[in-house]
């Protein structure tokens, strides 16, 4: 399964115009994503971030539809990516992957790497990938994968929500002790650890979706 992830910065006092381009443009977005193959679309917002998550490619879409439907975005969107081409994947963790998502949460998250801390962050998680070897993750957390662009850092995570329990004693310090040092080289937009901070932020929004 190939996944295609995109994201962009809207621009001061566009928030409206954005929106407006997106639902003038829906119909035009939605035939092109059935007509190139992708699936499980998903448009995220945080602060003035957007995050887009789409999967499978069955065809190479039409480099001059896409032109053209981000042409539409021109006056309230600047590009952290550049459309038509990937972000860079610092993490994944697909193990199974839900066709039905129905019993799914999402968990999207954005942070900002602190300057010079991209290849840090990719040590982290690549140590992580290692130490997970071949097995399979069957869950709760599924289709987990990480992007970056610009600095920044796009999470997506589809939660299985018939295997979430309480995290243990142990598993919550560990936990905490992850995080604790991942601010070192980062510094949160969304809201996933102001419950360790005490700071406050935004939850990643879902805008649009399209299966």
């Amino acid at each position: 399964m190939k996944r295609h992830a995109f994201a962009a910065k809207i621009r001061a006092g566009k928030e409206a115009a954005f929106r407006q381009a997106l639902g003038a443009s829906w119909r035009e977005i939605t035939d092109f994503l059935d007509q190139g193959g992708l699936r499980n679309f998903s448009l995220w917002t945080a602060a003035d971030l957007v995050f887009g998550y789409a999967e499978e490619s069955e065809e190479d879409p039409s480099t001059e539809k896409l032109s053209g439907l981000i042409s539409a975005f021109d006056d309230s969107l600047d590009w952290l990516s550049r459309p038509g081409e990937g972000m860079r994947l610092m993490y994944h963790n697909f193990g199974v992957v839900r066709e039905n998502k129905e019993l799914i949460r999402h968990r999207v998250f954005m942070t900002k790497l602190k300057p010079g801390c991209a290849e840090e962050y990719k040590r982290r998680h690549d140590a992580r990938v290692l130490s997970r070897g071949d097995r399979v993750d069957p869950g709760p957390d599924s289709n987990f994968s990480i992007w970056s662009d610009g600095n920044y850092i796009f999470g997506y995570n589809e939660i299985d929500v018939t295997m979430e329990k309480p995290e243990t004693p142990e598993e919550h310090q560990g936990t905490v002790n992850w995080e604790t040092r991942q601010l070192e080289i980062m510094d949160w937009i969304t809201n996933d650890c102001d419950w360790l901070t005490g700071e406050v932020h935004e939850a990643a929004r879902r805008i649009a979706w399209h299966h």
